[in-house]
């Protein structure tokens, strides 16, 4: 059984974050969605909240497991008893940096895997900073997320169109069709 750990902040989870996981749910026999509970950066949404967000997110998921981790990602890798750890690329940013994890992660445990899966097109300048930056100011920014998570955005930015748009996507999502 190939179990992969798939690690990020997820503040929030968005359609990147759910493409990448999807793809990895088709990969791997199980994969585990950490969401890292105490990053060195300044969060919108609490540990609880980010975990419920992604619950929901990748519920579609049969073999995809959430969890919240503290401490090392390889450390959560281990405890977890995965053999590979998966991370999303938008860029050659995105590239550089995960080399660098990746290498310290196989000086820390060679027998991890890292497998990088570059984001699909539609989302390859996607981030959960230009989500937040756009939701805080009224852009719109519905094809970006799933309307759960478009709802928690307005209840933080005070912004009732974000919920408004959210609660209409999915009353019409059964009657949405793709036109070329």
């Amino acid at each position: 059984m190939v179990r992969a750990l798939y690690p990020g902040t997820f503040d929030p989870i968005h359609n990147g974050h759910i493409d990448i996981a999807e793809r990895a749910s088709a990969l791997f026999d199980e994969v585990i969605v950490a969401v890292y509970d105490a990053p060195p950066k300044k969060l919108l949404f609490a540990t609880e909240e980010r975990l419920t967000l992604a619950q929901a997110a990748l519920a579609h998921l049969s073999n995809v497991r959430i969890i919240t981790y503290v401490g090392l990602t390889i450390s959560c890798a281990r405890e977890q008893e995965v053999n590979v750890m998966v991370r999303g690329l938008r860029n050659v940013a995105d590239f550089e940096y995960e080399q660098q994890i990746g290498w310290a992660n196989n000086h820390l445990a060679p027998d991890i895997e890292l497998c990088c899966l570059f984001c699909s097109r539609p989302y390859e300048y996607l981030s959960a900073t230009i989500l937040k930056e756009v939701a805080s100011l009224g852009g719109d920014c519905i094809a970006w997320a799933p309307p759960h998570v478009l709802s928690a955005l307005g209840d933080k930015f005070n912004r009732p169109e974000l919920n408004r748009a959210a609660q209409l996507y999915l009353r019409h999502q059964d009657k949405l069709v793709h036109h070329d």
